[in-house]
């Protein structure tokens, strides 16, 4: 399993913030947004991901990341001229994914909640192994501004409508989604909308229309945040305090999987933190590699 992250776009929405950074650099309360959507590929045991951009913040996004190397993975890069829709994704990144399935996630989602690893372990595993997609559903108030799941008498997802008037669900789709490796074909068959866009929910419906989807439900105990806006980009960072200042963590923290992954060592772990050691991320670290903190054991199930 491969995984892309799409951080590009001009962040209009958050100008003046965005008019020298890319948004998906911006901090979210302690660290940088890019590391919110990357320790989710990392928490699904994606150690190979693409990072999409714009030619301009490409540098700044291998400034801060490099090769990967630091969290035990291998990242790269490739440039997006122009935003032409989320699928975009797949077409840009053809050559990186190869023969193997994919994960895209959007670099300006966040994802919380206890069983989250859980979730998406099996998500690989229904793309790998059952040739199966997986969306990811999360009941919102206002369903119009989103792509909406029309479900069936079972619950089941049957189709996806863009920002439509008239909503059938309250149930939308989140910025992360798991293929099989023929989505590198599928995509083809995507024409551009009439806003001149690759739309993920073009794509999303053909694999439901072939019955090949499954909708993991991210329900109570669950947070999904897409930080578009000056205030979503406030609450975000204000949600982030409030869960690592009360439950003594830190969220997304690229060096904390790497090492419970045991993709560095112990090592490795305390000189990245003696870095750092002059703020409550590099102590962080240092508990970690000092065994501190205990970690659960997830339960799995196949399908």
């Amino acid at each position: 399993m491969k995984g892309i992250i799409l951080a590009g776009g001009s962040g209009s929405r958050l100008y003046p913030l965005t008019l020298v950074t890319s948004k998906q650099l911006l901090p979210i309360y302690d660290k940088p947004m890019i590391y919110y959507p990357l320790s989710v590929l990392m928490m699904a045991k994606i150690r190979d991901i693409l990072i999409i951009s714009t030619p301009t913040d490409l540098p700044r996004f291998k400034a801060l990341l490099g090769d990967g190397s630091k969290f035990g993975i291998r990242l790269s890069y490739a440039k997006q001229d122009k935003p032409e829709g989320l699928a975009q994704a797949f077409i840009i990144g053809k050559k990186f994914i190869g023969k193997d399935a994919c994960a895209l996630i959007l670099g300006d989602n966040i994802f919380y909640g206890a069983g989250l690893i859980n979730h998406l372990e099996n998500s690989v595993r229904r793309a790998e192994r059952y040739n199966r997609s997986t969306i990811y559903g999360y009941y919102v108030d206002n369903p119009t501004r989103y792509g909406v799941i029309e479900l069936d008498k079972d619950n089941n997802p049957v189709h996806i409508e863009e920002k439509p008037k008239h909503p059938k669900s309250n149930y939308c789709v989140t910025g992360i989604y798991f293929y099989p490796n023929d989505v590198v074909k599928m995509v083809n068959k995507v024409k551009k909308s009439a806003r001149g866009e690759y739309e993920i929910t073009t794509l999303n419906n053909l694999y439901l229309d072939q019955k090949r989807t499954h909708m993991t439900l991210l329900g109570r105990g669950y947070s999904w945040l897409d930080t578009g806006t000056h205030d979503a980009l406030n609450d975000a960072s204000n949600y982030v305090q409030m869960i690592e200042q009360h439950q003594g963590i830190k969220m997304a923290c690229p060096e904390e999987i790497a090492y419970v992954n045991k993709w560095i060592n112990k090592s490795t772990l305390i000189k990245i933190a003696k870095s750092m050691s002059k703020n409550d991320y590099g102590d962080h670290l240092l508990k970690v590699a000092n065994g501190k903190i205990i970690y659960a054991s997830s339960v799995r199930d196949e399908r």
